[in-house]
């Protein structure tokens, strides 16, 4: 079973920027789509951006574009998430997640979301 584990999150400053990683292990990903979400205290878990297994596609929800970059390295089964001009409503704990359905990370509903988890890794950022 692949497991997901993020790692990188920490307090930064309004304006800057932060990498986030998620590492899978017991498996690879390299046929799976990948994607970051996140749940801000007191609000739902909402998605933020998606990769599909090749890199050819990608999707940010509106409020992260233009800031945010998901890549993947599937030779290092790793994706990454860079965080530009964060803002303190950026801040939240961020979920890395895979699925081999792409559809079930870019268009999450309640019958559809991804398969995979990780444990989340939290963003906080200052003014």
């Amino acid at each position: 079973q692949v497991q997901l584990v993020e790692s990188g999150g920490e307090l930064v400053q309004a304006g800057g920027p932060l990498r986030v990683s998620c590492v899978a292990s017991g498996g690879t990903t390299s046929t799976y789509a990948l994607g970051w979400f996140r749940q801000a205290p007191g609000k739902d878990r909402e998605f933020v951006a998606g990769i599909s297994w090749s890199g050819a596609m990608t999707h940010y929800s509106d409020s992260v574009k233009c800031r945010f970059t998901i890549s993947r390295d599937n030779g290092k089964n790793t994706v990454y998430l860079q965080m530009d001009s964060l803002k303190t409503e950026d801040t939240a704990v961020y979920y890395c997640v895979a699925d081999r359905n792409y559809l079930a990370i870019v268009v999450s509903t309640s019958q559809l979301s991804p398969e995979l988890w990780g444990q989340g890794t939290l963003v906080t950022v200052s003014a």
